[in-house]
């Protein structure tokens, strides 16, 4: 597989993102959702930011607060035999795998560019946590634009678990929320471009806790705001690139063969790739091909060193003839962009 990456990858860094409050520190500007809107790529980040803490002993955890309508800090001692802080991540309580806390937030802010190369960054956030479900912030947007509106779906993170949240918006000013509409424990969710036999669909990843993995199911829906008719669509590989998770990456994209979905797969040991997947034109739930080796694999610096290294993480791509520009998250830390060629993606699927 031919893979030409930018050279000026990567191509928004946490350096890049002035943080939204001067006591805070951006350690991540990544997995952002894709668009071209007008002349501009719309670079729709995930901006991670923590509080700065002076004393090392003092462990800050951000909570957005709905009944004040803001941000409060909480303050930890490391010292507390409560909680397990081994996680820079997360502060979790002790002996137990549930997190209690993040120990920074997540929102969304929009990046501009005209050649989808340089790209300059708001200084504002676009949209921020509004509501209970998203206490601890909202994470990993996706867009998908449909006649002349932009469905921005993303992961709404709060004491009640992952679940996914949906906003719309026509100018990338003006936002419309619609809700939750995947309940926890869920992520991943991917809408599909256009109807299909009258029918709108889309991609999901639920996470069992008692059986099953984290794997790709579909779902479909006569307005994109109630889902039904859940399918089980791909599963986990053992002994494969994509034997540990697997999740939807890119929205569809609507080729001649079928719908082609960039998905991420992570091994038991948690090294990120990207594969693709082949679904029917008219029947989105059949599997027609898949990947048996990675289209892109962590190998560059930026990919393989971040805040969790070894990580290509697709979060959209804009498709020009032949040519597939694929923005990806590298080592939950910045973007970069990669171009590949769909008719290449397409010849290296195997039929199953």
């Amino acid at each position: 597989m031919n893979v030409y990456r930018y050279e000026q990858n990567p191509l928004v860094t946490p350096s890049d993102v002035k943080p939204h409050r001067p006591d805070f520190e951006v350690i991540g500007a990544f997995n952002a959702g894709i668009a071209q809107y007008k002349d501009e790529v719309i670079m729709l980040l995930r901006v991670a930011e923590r509080p700065v803490s002076e004393d090392p002993e003092i462990v800050k955890a951000p909570v957005f607060n709905v009944e004040k309508n803001e941000l409060e800090i909480l303050e930890l001692q490391l010292s507390d035999e409560r909680y397990d802080f081994e996680d820079p991540r997360v502060i979790r309580k002790a002996g137990s795998e549930q997190f209690v806390y993040l120990t920074s937030l997540s929102y969304l802010r929009i990046a501009r560019s005209k050649d989808g190369r340089e790209f300059t960054i708001d200084p504002e956030p676009f949209i921020y946590p509004s509501n209970d479900l998203e206490t601890f912030g909202i994470e990993d947007p996706r867009i998908t634009k449909i006649d002349d509106t932009y469905y921005i779906y993303y992961s709404a993170v709060s004491p009640a678990g992952v679940g996914e949240s949906l906003v719309s918006t026509k100018d990338f000013k003006n936002v419309e929320h619609h809700g939750m509409i995947f309940a926890p424990e869920n992520k991943d969710v991917l809408i599909f471009p256009e109807k299909v036999n009258g029918k709108y669909y889309a991609l999901h990843r639920p996470v069992p806790k008692s059986t099953g993995a984290p794997e790709i199911w579909i779902a479909e829906s006569p307005d994109i705001l109630h889902w039904g008719n859940h399918k089980y669509l791909l599963g986990l590989r053992d002994g494969m690139w994509d034997d540990g998770r697997i999740g939807g990456g890119a929205v569809p994209i609507k080729t001649e063969k079928g719908w082609l979905e960039l998905y991420h797969g992570a091994t038991k040991d948690n090294r990120y790739c990207m594969g693709a997947v082949l679904l029917d034109l008219n029947e989105p739930s059949k599997v027609i091909a898949r990947s048996e080796t990675p289209i892109l694999e962590p190998e560059a610096d930026y990919e393989v060193n971040g805040f969790f290294g070894n990580v290509v993480f697709s979060c959209g791509a804009l498709v020009e003839g032949d040519t597939v520009k694929m923005y990806y998250g590298v080592s939950d830390t910045s973007m970069a962009c990669a171009e590949l060629s769909l008719s290449e993606i397409l010849a290296s699927l195997t039929e199953v």
